[in-house]
């Protein structure tokens, strides 16, 4: 099973390394679009001093995977690793869609929608494209701030100030594509990966606490309560799962206690390493 997953995983971010290539070399860089964080600055590199756009994201990425690699989790930094090379080798290759146009305001759009889809594949995979989405995996860690949302600052950063070279109009075409990313990032993220917190109340809470747990391979959490009006103990449980288990979860409980209450609840990140245990 672990093989299968770091195969799934790998395959998943070689997929969104193409897609990300395609973005930068046929859709940014021929319409001197720019780019923020580490993409920005090898566009600007290439606009500026004609460095190869591979070269840099490997030196200057390799550099943040360095501090990346206090911070987070050893397979992230290794899927890191894995992408950027990918990346890089992406970059090198010819273009793949021909596409030129006078409206750049078109692959604005669309560059920015590819970076997007790119990153949310790679980063769902476990990965991270270096740059500044090391950066806001460590601010989602720690702060809990969404990962598209924490880019679209660090982003921000370089891509201003890359006005002076590429111009105003095309720094502000920059900045609607980022916007468009992050969008596409943070909304991709949110129904891939997305946690649900499942409060449950009712007199058969053992039954429904021990079909989940054997149905669903799911911790739960027993949290003892008592009822306000009748003073009574009245035991809740804790439940975490994901929207597609959430859809059979539910009624699965109404099976066992019709009048059951379930209360779920969004959640923004969850944090640990084996998450059955805890519960």
């Amino acid at each position: 099973m672990r093989r299968e997953i770091i195969f799934k995983n790998g395959l998943g971010i070689v997929v969104g390394a193409l897609i990300y290539a395609v973005a930068i070399n046929d859709f940014l860089i021929p319409h001197q679009i720019g780019e923020g964080g580490v993409t920005g600055l090898t566009a600007l590199g290439y606009y500026t001093l004609a460095i190869p756009p591979a070269i840099t994201n490997l030196v200057l990425n390799g550099l943040l995977i360095a501090v990346g690699y206090r911070y987070l989790e050893r397979q992230t930094i290794g899927y890191s690793i894995w992408a950027i090379l990918w990346i890089s080798l992406f970059l090198r290759l010819p273009h793949i869609v021909h596409y030129q146009t006078t409206q750049t305001l078109i692959p604005a759009v669309i560059g920015g929608v590819l970076m997007g889809i790119a990153m949310a594949t790679i980063i769902h995979c476990q990965g991270t494209i270096a740059g500044s989405t090391i950066l806001a995996k460590i601010v989602n860690r720690y702060l809990g701030i969404p990962n598209g949302s924490a880019m679209l600052f660090f982003d921000l950063i370089v891509a201003i100030p890359s006005g002076v070279i590429i111009g105003f109009q095309n720094m502000l075409l920059t900045i609607i594509e980022l916007y468009l990313s992050a969008v596409v990032l943070n909304k991709l993220l949110a129904k891939f990966g997305a946690k649900r917190a499942v409060t449950i109340i009712s007199n058969q809470y053992a039954t429904i606490a021990t079909t989940l747990s054997e149905q669903f391979n799911q911790g739960i959490t027993l949290i003892k309560a008592q009822g306000y009006y009748r003073q009574k103990a009245q035991p809740m449980l804790y439940v975490i799962c994901t929207a597609k288990q959430l859809a059979t979860l539910v009624p699965v409980v109404s099976q066992i206690d019709e009048k059951a209450l379930v209360v779920v609840e969004e959640v923004r990140s969850v944090q640990a390493a084996q998450l059955k245990q805890l519960l």
